[in-house]
């Protein structure tokens, strides 16, 4: 068996008052080219190699990870283990992550997908931001704290799912739903949040912890017309008939209170929010056009006119918001027997996680030591976590990968650019380091 370049750090003796940095860190890259190397596209969710990958390095080190398949001979596996603390009357910390990332378009990309490249000072692949270097950061910490022989404050746990990416059926939920003792805790760290210069505030250094998101309300909408040849127009083309749909759906007015969360960035921002899409987003409920399906024959006959044509519409709305309600005004507004409005997702509201908590401060400390100019908020978001699902048991839960990163970098979420840079990434694992071993 091949023995880790991260060996080296066994020679450390265990009362060390700091970690050997430099040998954490190359194994750490090490783990993520690695990781981003797996092929653990959702779906089908195959995170078996993931999963084994993340288990060698938690036994490696004295640890005990139990790997389960959410779904018996699919290879979607998840993977619990816990680090105990000193005070066991408390209840853990829940360090959450998800092996799956999104599909690729391979011939977009520059680089190879799934090659873990190191280049102009990124590491570039898909899952580099969503959420494979912020998993590695997860375990990283653990490992380091156990070969250190530090105990934490409390027990803490690490859960990898499968399958966040389409919704976490068979991750977080089936575990809330089947094995909730096993995970039940008083706070989660989970994805969402991040560091920029640019995201949230013009210049400056701005941490956004993540106390809630936007609630995912999936529509689709379905427009029934008359078939016939394209050489004759007719007032019940289906296409037509969406295009005016889709045009009365999106014109919505502005529902809903202004976050207080929002309203606390202004404050720790002195009111000077950042023009962006992402700030706007989570000032308001959105709708997006997602998808457009018309057309008769592979690949479509240019001169039929079809008898149904459809649309997706990506919905998020704010804390507070009734989906219920939002959907009946579209209908409302749509006005038109012959255009239905079904959703596709049922969604969920748990509300926002308070912020003037033990977890909260002892982050903004931890991350203050490594950027102490920075200003540290918490924020929504406007994109849906595994959180969600927690933050309905009663969980608190926040959301963070602490990489100070600019807003071109944000953007390559899910796109065919996806990179971290590799000095935050070292950042981050030390900010993780001294927020676990900090009491809380």
């Amino acid at each position: 068996m091949r023995r880790p370049a991260f060996f080296l750090f066994l020679a450390l003796p265990l009362a060390a008052a700091e970690p050997d940095w430099p040998a954490i860190e190359k194994h750490s890259l090490d783990l993520l080219q690695r990781y981003i190397r797996i092929q653990s596209i959702n779906p089908p969710a195959d995170t078996k190699a993931a999963a084994e990958l993340f288990r060698a390095e938690l036994v490696a080190a004295g640890l005990e990870p139990a790997i389960t398949d959410a779904v018996p001979g699919q290879n979607q596996m998840r993977l619990l283990v816990r680090l105990p603390g000193r005070d066991r009357s408390k209840k853990p910390l829940l360090l959450l992550n998800h092996f799956d990332v999104v599909p690729v378009d391979a011939k977009a990309w520059r680089v190879d997908p799934f090659g873990g490249l190191v280049k102009d000072g990124f590491i570039w692949g898909r899952g580099a931001m969503d959420m494979k270097s912020a998993g590695i950061m997860h375990l990283m910490t653990l490992v380091t704290l156990k070969r250190l022989g530090i105990v934490p404050a409390r027990d803490i746990l690490m859960l990898c799912t499968p399958d966040e990416e389409t919704g976490g059926v068979q991750g977080i939920r089936k575990m809330i739903r089947e094995q909730w003792s096993d995970i039940d805790s008083e706070y989660v760290l989970d994805e969402g949040g991040f560091g920029s210069r640019d995201v949230f505030s013009p210049g400056k250094l701005v941490f956004g912890i993540s106390v809630g998101e936007k609630q995912v309300s999936w529509l689709r909408l379905r427009a029934k017309g008359t078939a016939a040849h394209g050489s004759q127009p007719i007032a019940e083309n289906a296409n037509d008939i969406l295009l005016a749909a889709i045009g009365k759906a999106i014109d919505a007015p502005e529902r809903g209170k202004p976050s207080p969360v929002v309203a606390a960035m202004r404050e720790a921002l002195r009111g000077q929010l950042a023009d962006n899409k992402f700030i706007r987003a989570i000032q308001r409920n959105t709708i997006s056009l997602t998808t457009l399906n018309s057309g008769v024959g592979n690949p479509p006959k240019v001169n039929v006119i079809p008898s149904s044509a459809e649309a997706t519409l990506d919905c998020r709305l704010l804390p507070g918001v009734s989906a219920e309600e939002f959907v009946s005004e579209m209908r409302a507004r749509i006005n038109d027997p012959r255009v239905t409005v079904e959703r596709i997702t049922d969604p969920a509201d748990p509300g926002v996680s308070r912020y003037d908590t033990p977890l909260f401060e002892a982050l903004r400390k931890a991350i203050l030591k490594y950027h102490p100019q920075a200003i540290v908020t918490p924020i929504l978001i406007p994109y849906g976590t595994d959180s969600v699902w927690l933050r309905k048991q009663g969980v608190t839960a926040y959301g963070i990968a602490p990489m100070a990163i600019d807003a071109a970098t944000v953007a390559t979420m899910h796109s065919d650019e996806e990179r971290v840079p590799v000095g935050e990434f070292f950042t981050g694992l030390k900010i993780f380091f001294e927020l676990l071993k900090s009491d809380f």
